[in-house]
């Protein structure tokens, strides 16, 4: 599913981030959505989301 819509992630849901220091080699991070940080309905990058774990980066890849 495409992680640019807010409307596809919930929480709880669990995606592939890509981290902020991660932007630039694109390395993809596993988890499961606590909180999501993005408020408009769509982004380009990727909806900004927190982890479980704590960690914060823009969702690439959301697992059914």
């Amino acid at each position: 599913m495409d992680g640019t819509k807010r409307s596809n992630i919930r929480i709880g849901s669990s995606v592939a981030i890509v981290l902020k220091q991660d932007q630039r080699s694109g390395n993809l991070t596993q988890g499961v959505v606590s909180a999501i940080l993005t408020k408009s309905p769509n982004h380009p990058h990727g909806i900004k989301v927190r982890l479980e774990d704590g960690q914060v980066g823009r969702v690439k890849e959301i697992e059914s």
